[in-house]
């Protein structure tokens, strides 16, 4: 991070403790994840210019589990939000899934037998400016319509000026939108391809998913799955798009 975006970061940060040893520069601590995040490479591999790999890991799963990660994403999501102009939260979604190839091992891993890939299936809403407002990270067996309910569930208590989710045609199978009309009070709206029509097509609001899906393809973490915890793959998602915006808000 460069001195601007660490500061912006810093801050919102949990205090260190005040008690024990003293405790290792964070920024190093922080540098280090997002290095792992970005290359791919294991703890262990980590260059001996940051933090001890073990300090690194041991941060990272207590950031994770403690919603650390969790709380720093959505802070810098408004910030970058109400830069543009816009409220804090969002009253229109996308949403989508992509399926991505895991290491053997782990918890939930399938086989997508549509994509043909046997791994994970990322499960992602996000806001009409491509920010990751959820993320659910399943077996790729799962369909999407079956991932869409933990994403709109968690989605419920956090986002209460939602209104509309836009989604592609496996979305309105098995009655979801009659469902999420009737739970939530939200608009599910397919957005369909031309018919006729091969090929490549740029499609009304799932095109800014499909770039969110692209921006996490810069991180190898997150292309590929070797995490033993789904909840650790969600968390590399986080770094990544604090990264992102962290980036456009300095640069802003």
């Amino acid at each position: 991070m460069t001195d601007e975006q660490w500061r912006l970061v810093e801050k919102l940060l949990p205090e260190p403790k005040s008690t024990g040893r003293k405790p290792t520069e964070r920024r190093w601590v922080v540098d280090a994840i997002l290095y792992v995040t970005v290359t791919g490479c294991q703890w262990r591999q980590l260059p001996h210019d940051f933090a001890h790999w073990k300090t690194v890991y041991n941060t990272f799963w207590l950031w994770r589990r403690d919603g650390v990660l969790q709380r720093v994403h959505d802070a810098l999501r408004e910030k970058v939000r109400k830069a543009a102009g816009k409220r804090p939260t969002p009253t229109v979604a996308i949403l989508d899934s992509k399926s991505i190839r895991t290491a053997e091992g782990g918890e939930e891993r399938g086989y997508d037998a549509a994509k043909k890939i046997t791994g994970r299936k990322m499960h992602v809403a996000v806001d009409t400016l491509g920010l990751v407002l959820m993320v659910v990270v399943t077996s790729a067996g799962w369909q999407d319509h079956d991932g869409a309910v933990p994403v709109l569930a968690r989605m419920k208590s956090r986002f209460k000026r939602l209104k509309v989710v836009f989604a592609d045609s496996a979305y309105g199978r098995n009655g979801l939108p009659a469902w999420v009309k009737q739970t939530y009070g939200w608009l599910l709206e397919t957005v369909l391809r031309p018919v006729g029509v091969k090929g490549f097509v740029v499609l009304p609001k799932r095109w800014i998913v499909e770039r969110t899906f692209a921006w996490l393809s810069r991180y190898r973490r997150t292309t590929r799955d070797h995490e033993k915890t789904t909840t650790s793959t969600e968390a590399f998602v986080h770094l990544a798009v604090i990264r992102l915006m962290a980036r456009r808000l300095t640069r802003a």
